[in-house]
């Protein structure tokens, strides 16, 4: 069932599927980006108790959500890496690591920012909000992992463990507002049926949010790229390319 994928576990392989995919990510989120933005800044009417603070909820959650997202696939990765001894796991763990801790210091910022108006504070220390720095740490954490060996190895099974043992604080960030009473408020967007939110808000919701999905695959592919070449730098497909480009 899985054959399709093995001949990706080959460095040249998968340096080859993803210099394909980046143009196309890159040219799906500045499409989608620009309408939803537009969109969103420019002809939603502003909220009936928030007025045009709320615009920042087209960047704040998508940001929160892919968050969580990216922190799982990681994890997952980095699971698969371990038992299955992948060493391209290994450099995908360290190229999405930096585009996860972004997109969580993205969502805390927004939230900030958007809590002032709304709270009458940046900052408050409930469970969304704490358990959300405790991911950006772990971000931090795992980058950080990632580069204190010189063997690079070494540093990616420390890293995929510290991925690992960090998924527990996923669930907590996501159902804290039910488990305890915050300031922060309920699911909007993400609940099962009918969004808390009229269609003429959640539709460029949408659009920013899967913009948000291929400028984050678009990042990650370039990031893991350059991985995969600084880790096959003595190998002879790199050195012929470079000979390529340095052609050029």
């Amino acid at each position: 069932m899985w054959k399709w994928l093995h001949p990706y576990a080959n460095p040249e392989k998968t340096y080859q599927l993803t210099s394909k995919l980046i143009p196309w990510f890159g040219y799906i989120a500045l499409i989608l980006l620009s309408i939803g933005m537009t969109w969103a800044l420019l002809f939603v009417p502003p909220d009936y108790q928030q007025g045009n603070s709320f615009r920042i909820f087209y960047i704040h959650v998508p940001s929160a959500i892919l968050s969580l997202s990216v922190y799982v696939t990681m994890a997952t990765i980095a699971f698969c890496g371990l038992v299955w001894q992948l060493r391209l796991a290994e450099a995908s763990v360290a190229a999405i690591a930096p585009v996860g801790a972004v997109l969580t210091a993205v969502a805390l910022i927004t939230g900030a920012a958007w809590g002032k108006p709304t709270w009458g504070t940046w900052w408050v220390w409930d469970a969304r909000l704490t358990s959300q720095l405790i991911q950006l740490f772990l971000y931090l954490g795992v980058i950080a992992l990632n580069n204190a060996f010189e063997d690079k190895s070494q540093g990616g099974k420390a890293a995929g463990i510290l991925a690992i043992v960090g998924v527990v604080n996923v669930p907590i960030i996501k159902y804290s507002v039910e488990w305890w009473n915050t300031l922060h408020q309920g699911q909007t967007v993400t609940q099962m049926g009918k969004p808390a939110m009229t269609m003429d808000m959640y539709v460029p919701f949408v659009v920013c949010f899967f913009g948000m999905v291929c400028l984050i695959g678009w990042l990650i592919c370039i990031r893991f790229r350059t991985e995969i070449l600084s880790r096959n730098v003595t190998r002879p497909w790199v050195r012929e390319l470079v000979k390529t480009v340095g052609a050029k």
